[in-house]
């Protein structure tokens, strides 16, 4: 089954049927909710379908995941991790549903750590992304979620640096927990490419001194490195992502940029040479039709 892939767009208008005034402009979008405001009898249902953005649940009762092509019951109190890259719906099966989520941009993670969220076990192609709750560990991320749901609603200036500390707490609550194994799914051949290609891509990553250089910077340079034909890994990176090989590494290849541009002094030469490009123009040029703005013009925001 092609799923398609819902934005944040269609997640705001067909949940509330209205939009954030700063949505287009905010890369790294965040925002959280409790769940029975989202979810019940006179709710949209949820589609299977992939999203463009991160998830990250929890929950007390009864439902049902469709995750890829597996589908899970659960009874009880769950965390769970959903990415970009794997179509998912919920089925609530109980009437007193209840918890919270959030939602989030890649961008939210990258523009204020050097690290990447694809590193993170329940985020990788192939990964566990549920983990079972006794009624104390629910009650500790409960903690966790209710001061965000708190502090999304307040004006302090660097709310978004907190919220970004409060969902790391939840990911690293989750690590240390042991995942349930009956959700747990051997990925195909696809996906393991996938897996793989990820896995070389995030390898060049972060750029560290101007001397280092991005060199895998198309789909022809990881399909040989992966010794297959370019066209079976575009295939399968479209089959298990919904995206192209291009977009993933050009997304990265932003991503990096950003946080070049923000948090290191080199100028826009050496971070264009540091990223692969033979001239700052051609460097400006992939920014500006990446992120609709300069490299200059990011830095000074």
């Amino acid at each position: 089954m092609t799923a398609v892939t819902e934005s944040l767009e269609d997640f705001y208008k067909q949940k509330f049927n209205w939009l954030p005034d700063d949505l287009s402009q905010d890369i790294g979008h965040f925002n959280v909710f409790r769940l029975e405001d989202c979810h019940g009898p006179n709710k949209a249902p949820v589609k299977y379908s992939r999203r463009d953005y991160f998830k990250v649940t929890l929950f007390t009762g009864k439902c049902r995941y469709h995750y890829a092509d597996k589908s899970v019951d659960v009874d009880g109190k769950a965390l769970m991790f959903f990415n970009p890259n794997v179509p998912y719906t919920f089925e609530s099966m109980s009437d007193d549903m209840k918890g919270f989520f959030c939602i989030f941009k890649e961008g939210f993670f990258t523009e204020r750590l050097r690290s990447n969220i694809n590193d993170l076990p329940m985020f990788m192609p192939g990964g566990k992304p549920s983990y079972v709750l006794t009624d104390e560990q629910y009650n500790d991320v409960s903690q966790i979620f209710e001061k965000m749901l708190g502090e999304i609603a307040s004006d302090y200036r660097f709310k978004y640096d907190l919220l970004n500390n409060y969902v790391n707490e939840v990911i690293h609550y989750a690590l240390k927990l042991q995942p349930t194994e009956t959700l747990y799914r051997h990925p195909d051949a696809n996906s393991r490419i996938t897996s793989i290609f990820t896995e070389l891509l995030e390898r060049q990553f972060p750029i560290e001194s101007t001397s280092q250089r991005f060199t895998l910077r198309s789909a022809n340079d990881f399909a040989d490195k992966l010794s297959v034909h370019v066209n079976h890994l575009n295939r399968a990176i479209r089959q298990t992502t919904g995206r192209t090989t291009t977009s993933h590494i050009f997304e990265r290849l932003a991503n990096e940029a950003r946080v070049l541009l923000k948090h290191t002094n080199w100028n826009i030469s050496e971070i264009s040479y540091t990223l692969g490009f033979d001239e700052p123009a051609h460097f400006n040029n992939f920014f500006k039709k990446q992120t609709q703005i300069t490299p200059s013009a990011y830095r000074n925001v």
